[in-house]
């Protein structure tokens, strides 16, 4: 059935084609006398698995972004391999091997386990369908699951692609991906690259070229449309650019984003500033004229880009990917919409509210206003309100406080956001020194920082001008001051009566206390607590 249905499709004319069966480019093989691909920079599980599909009889390549990376002398993060076997059949060649996806089923073959491990996305050739011959459903993936469920080629109102699952020849497959330098396939066994849309030629222009009409290809599946931004960010820095023809539709079909689910969008947004190019992703969408309007969160990114926090927390962003260290959403998110936090936590202040509860309703406000209900809000949530809700802690260096804050798990992207306000002038670079050296000392090095935090916090209170208290008016002499406990000349009373002297030398009563039931009192001691003492 399925057959038959390609048939027919391949008889229609496509995109781009004068009619009849559809040109899919003309297959090159480039030597690697020619390209140039150091085998020494291919991933050796990504190899591994090529040859293992390749001995089974299938056709398998490396793909996509990796092939375009090595071409131009660059270490691929990410491996992905393209092959002739369907899921079903990759599946049952490895041992840890999961499919998954609905939307675009392909099979992660993992590697390794815990930190170490790694995952190699496997796909089948999809065949290039005539959307136009799609089944279509009113809906989106949420609203139309059950209409969906049955279909392998599926698109919605607006021409977005929701089910491609027909597989198809290589040279199809080639097609329908985006652009022509992230459609190419490389062979580590033979070291062949395959190329059908002249992408080798694009790579040594230094282009971005869509393949295909751009309007069409970015109807088809809106996400695109941050893809070439992501793209051209991540490649601007060798001297590519988009070209005319693919950049400009990308402002007018922004307004497909708003049917891509907002999960997804979310998710692309975390790619475009956490791939190590955030500042240059900034600069492209303001060049492409695109600093508003793909997600409300991103805008907020850009438009805060050039402060002096915001910039720091994407430097630091883009440097710790470019060294190869995890970065965590939670952090840059937090850095992005401080400014609303401390804003709203400064209004409530002002309002004499108390401070934690202050900061914790400015905290919600932002959550609902910035980020709304995205999966895995929960968990992200929960580390950006840890990270805010640090930040005052940190003034305080005395008692116990220090301590239990080190032993906080998150206490590290904690101190990394302070960290950051030092370097931009918000807080006292002394505090983030402090606490630098706190977390690294040993116990007698922290017990001297208790002490030096002591001597500051003493010196501060020093420098604070002093208010006089006015006494109140003592009441008449009674019963009560000819009582011994208070005729003592050095005792806590006496000593009030000399600081604070009243009208007939009465001394005067430093704190109401409850009277014993004999009619005697029990005097706090210093320190005390005030309250009346059984004897």
């Amino acid at each position: 059935m399925i057959k038959k249905f390609i048939d027919k499709l391949l008889g229609k004319s496509t995109p781009g084609t004068s009619g009849g069966k559809p040109h899919f480019g003309k297959r090159e093989e480039v030597p690697a006398s020619v390209h140039g691909i150091n085998p020494e920079l291919v991933d050796r599980r990504a190899a591994e698995v090529v040859a293992t599909l390749k001995q089974a009889g299938f056709e398998a390549y490396i793909v996509g972004g990796a092939v375009r990376d090595l071409l131009l002398g660059l270490r691929p993060k990410d491996f992905d391999v393209a092959t002739n076997a369907t899921p079903e059949q990759v599946k049952g060649l490895f041992r840890r091997a999961f499919i998954i996806g609905k939307r675009f089923r392909i099979v992660h073959v993992v590697h390794g386990r815990g930190r170490e491990h790694e995952v190699i996305e496997v796909s089948t050739f999809r065949a290039y369908l005539d959307n136009a011959a799609a089944g279509q459903v009113a809906g989106n993936e949420k609203t139309s699951k059950a209409q969906l469920s049955g279909m392998q080629h599926a698109v919605d109102a607006s021409g977005r692609v929701l089910r491609d699952n027909v597989w198809g020849p290589q040279d199809e497959d080639a097609t329908r991906r985006d652009f022509t330098v992230n459609a190419m396939y490389y062979d580590p066994v033979s070291q062949i690259v395959v190329d059908y849309h002249k992408g080798l030629q694009d790579a040594k222009k230094k282009t971005l070229r869509m393949i295909g009409d751009p309007a069409t290809r970015y109807r088809e599946d809106p996400v695109r449309i941050i893809r070439a931004v992501r793209f051209a960010a991540k490649l601007s820095p060798l001297g590519f650019s988009i070209d005319a023809k693919s950049a400009a539709p990308l402002v007018q079909s922004q307004a497909l984003l708003a049917e891509v689910p907002q999960s997804r969008m979310f998710d692309e947004m975390l790619k475009l500033l956490q791939t190590g190019h955030a500042i240059a992703t900034v600069e492209q969408l303001r060049k492409l004229g695109m600093a508003k309007g793909i997600y409300p969160l991103l805008d907020v990114a850009v438009e805060r880009a050039d402060t002096p926090f915001v910039k720091a927390a994407l430097v630091d962003t883009d440097r710790r990917v470019n060294e190869g260290k995890p970065v965590a959403p939670s952090f840059l998110l937090a850095c992005v919409l401080w400014e609303d936090v401390r804003n709203g936590w400064q209004e409530r202040l002002n309002q004499r509210q108390h401070p934690l509860p202050a900061l914790q309703e400015a905290i919600d406000e932002v959550f609902d206003k910035r980020i709304g209900d995205v999966s895995g809000r929960g968990k992200l949530a929960a580390d950006m309100r840890e990270i805010w809700v640090m930040q005052p802690r940190f003034e305080k260096r005395v008692g116990n406080t220090p301590f239990g804050m080190v032993m906080q798990p998150r206490f590290r992207a904690g101190f990394d956001f302070m960290r950051l306000r030092a370097d931009v002038g918000e807080v006292e670079e002394a505090l983030a020194e402090w606490w630098q050296d706190f977390q690294a000392a040993d116990d007698e090095r922290r017990d001297d920082l208790m002490d030096q935090a002591k001597e500051e916090q003493k010196a501060r209170q020093k420098a604070q001008p002093v208010v006089k208290r006015v006494p109140r008016q003592a009441p008449a002499a009674g019963p009560r001051a000819a009582s011994g406990a208070d005729a003592e000349g050095d005792g806590d009373a006496a000593q009030g009566a000399a600081d604070f002297p009243s009208e007939g030398g009465a001394p005067k009563k430093r704190r109401r206390r409850r009277r014993k039931p004999g009619g005697g009192d029990g005097g706090a001691g210093p320190g005390g607590s005030g309250f009346a003492v059984d004897a």
